[in-house]
């Protein structure tokens, strides 16, 4: 009794002590692997894992990796680890996994807390054919920040309305979350989702009578390009001739050689000339992009490419159409001799150059919906914007434009018209059949392209400028609160959020507004602010959230409202990347724990070693203690 050191308990509690830490260690570089290839979404298993193999698959060569950067964890794991506790098998890799992705989605679920949310759901088909649904939620988190997070992906077996919202209610049932907290829906348009009596959004709306639809933005945009690009015969024909152009060239990687190498050549060129900027990052060789109606930004991508690859693309096409021999069929070196007689015409040109301006105009446009912390009141700001711009482009546009346009042409040895010739119309019927090639440019084609434009815009979004959405504008504290007014802020709480404030409540929040609309706009520390988000971040940080709590709440429904489902879209994108050709076979669960690690990795990195070990331990008795 007096050695206690040398005791046989205290020798026992050493021993085991030794090997929890041993355990924990090996257990630790497992999870180590696990999540460094869901961060990077790759594969981890290997076609042969058997010890001769020269690579047995990411995960356990990332695990010998670690091994051989550090003595102590190549003591205990691989073939030093005990057999009933290798921590390298299939089952254990899906486990850890599973671990995380399940305390992203508690973390998610927490963030929420019992705030109001918005749905956002979309989908889209994997590598194996399988129709899976992205589930987003939109909600203003304690801080006061818009949040958009990738909550679950869920198989679904067909997708009528019924069985969508079936799944979605599961989904939401699963992790505590209630329907009758939903206060908007964002989806595209498709008829299942936007239904006015059958649709996803009608039958969440019978349960829930203020979870409002709303289009997405970024889908009537795309919308009002396509739908403007086909009204207008000129705009029409010209889409199809650059698919054409696009499509001679990048439709063989020979010719795709060839483009480069013409690219690099004018490149070095241009540099002899000290007519080209050099720089780190700068004149990096790149290809042209084809359009397409349903990839947002994708005719605006292809027009500035083919505009920067203008000369290298005539090169190549030229080549195609000079070549002999049996390298080159006779239909190829047909169309791309019709591409180069295109290429080489004022029309096409100058046609190339609307559509650069005015989509430049709409680009900006998308580009900003896609922002998660978006929000409604500034997003339809935003469209104002742009309808302004473009009018501004059509009023004031046109020197500019047929400047820019003759200066490409004489740079490439186009021929430009005599714009105060007579125009020969076969199409159009004039009072004296004649018309200028200026009025004929400038009136029937740049005009009308940007009016089918305007005219697309106000059609699509026509039907946001609702009174919903009027009334939120009441809250945008742009221009010192100019938009402030009481009565429309009573009105948007009491019809469209009654359950959300009492008959009390609503008395209280006009004698809130009343002391807000005195103290708030010349304060400080809200000038210059240019979103209702911003708002809402400003009321938190100062304190006024607590003092204005009502409006606070108004502020955070209709913030919680969606703008579009880019979020949604790029798990679809994300999904791309994780269950590829060579992955196929990987199953829904699987699919859907990397998806939401990979997504939402900066709420799973957050997550120590340690805490994961802990967790893992308190999933099911374990062969051996960790603990």
């Amino acid at each position: 009794m007096k050695n206690q050191p040398c005791h046989i308990e205290h020798m026992v509690q050493e021993q085991t002590n030794d090997d929890i830490r041993k355990n924990r260690l090996r257990l630790a570089t497992s999870i180590d692997a696990v999540r460094w290839l869901a961060f990077q979404a790759c594969a981890f298993r290997g076609h042969d894992e058997s010890e001769d193999s020269k690579d047995q698959g990411n995960f356990l060569e990332m695990v010998k990796l670690l091994a051989s950067y550090d003595e102590e964890v190549k003591a205990v794991v691989l073939g030093n680890a005990p057999q009933n506790a290798t921590y390298t098998s299939p089952q254990i890799q899906k486990e850890i996994l599973d671990l995380m992705a399940s305390n992203v989605q508690k973390a998610i679920r927490n963030e929420i807390g019992d705030a109001k949310f918005c749905l956002i759901v979309d989908e889209s088909r994997d590598e194996s054919r399988k129709e899976q649904m992205a589930l987003v939620v939109r909600f203003v988190d304690r801080d006061g920040f818009v949040r958009e997070r990738f909550l679950d992906l869920i198989h679904v077996h067909d997708t009528y309305s019924a069985t969508l919202k079936q799944e979605l209610c599961s989904a939401l049932s699963n992790h505590k979350l209630d329907v009758q907290s939903i206060r908007g829906q964002g989806y595209d348009g498709a008829s299942n989702m936007r239904g006015e009596w059958n649709g996803l959004q009608a039958k969440f709306m019978e349960d829930c009578p203020y979870a409002y639809y709303v289009h997405c933005f970024a889908h009537q945009l795309q919308l009002t390009l396509v739908a403007a690009s086909k009204e207008v015969t000129e705009v029409h024909n010209f889409f199809e001739n650059l698919a054409l152009v696009v499509n001679t060239v990048v439709s063989s990687s020979k010719r795709n050689d060839d483009l480069h190498a013409n690219q690099v050549a004018e490149m070095e060129h241009l540099i002899e000339l000290d007519d080209l900027e050099t720089g780190s990052g700068a004149n990096q060789v790149m290809t042209l992009q084809r359009p397409g109606d349903t990839r947002w930004s994708s005719h605006y991508n292809s027009v500035c490419s083919l505009l920067k690859l203008y000369n290298p693309t005539y090169l190549v096409l030229k080549d195609i159409a000079t070549a002999r021999g049996s390298g080159t069929s006779p239909s190829a070196r047909a169309k791309a001799a019709g591409a180069v007689k295109l290429m080489m015409s004022f029309d096409f040109v100058f046609i190339l150059h609307v559509m650069k301006e005015l989509m430049g105009i709409t680009d900006l446009l998308c580009k900003k919906l896609q922002l998660k912390s978006q929000d409604i009141v500034n997003a339809m700001d935003d469209v104002a914007t742009t309808k302004k711009l473009i009018q501004k482009l059509r009023d004031h546009g046109w020197s500019s434009l047929i400047s820019d346009v003759t200066l490409f042409c004489k740079k490439q040895g186009i021929v430009v018209p005599d714009l105060n010739a007579f125009y020969a119309d076969f199409i159009r019927s004039r009072a004296d059949n004649e018309t200028t090639v200026e009025h004929h440019y400038r009136y029937d084609i740049f005009t009308v392209a940007v009016d089918q434009q305007l005219h697309e815009l106000n059609c699509r979004f026509s039907e946001q400028a609702t009174e919903l959405l009027m009334l939120c504008a009441s809250l945008d504290p742009k221009n010192s609160f100019s938009s402030l007014n009481i009565d429309d802020v009573c009105l948007l709480a009491s019809k469209f959020y009654p359950a959300d404030f009492s008959e009390q409540e609503r008395a209280n929040l006009r004698l809130q507004l009343q002391h807000y609309e005195l103290a708030v706009p010349t304060n400080p520390k809200f000038q210059n602010l240019s979103s209702v988000a911003n708002l809402c971040r400003r009321l938190v940080e100062t304190g006024k959230a607590n003092e204005y709590s009502l409006i606070d709440r108004l502020i955070r429904l209709v913030l919680t409202l969606p703008v579009s489902t880019a979020t949604s879209e790029r798990a679809f994108s994300a999904m791309k990347l994780v269950k590829t050709r060579l992955r196929n076979k990987m199953g829904d669960g699987f699919l859907r724990d990397c998806l939401i690690i990979y997504i939402e990795k900066e709420i799973a990195i957050e997550f120590t070693t340690e805490t994961l070990i802990d967790d893992f331990a308190e999933l099911k008795n374990r062969k051996v203690r960790l603990k």
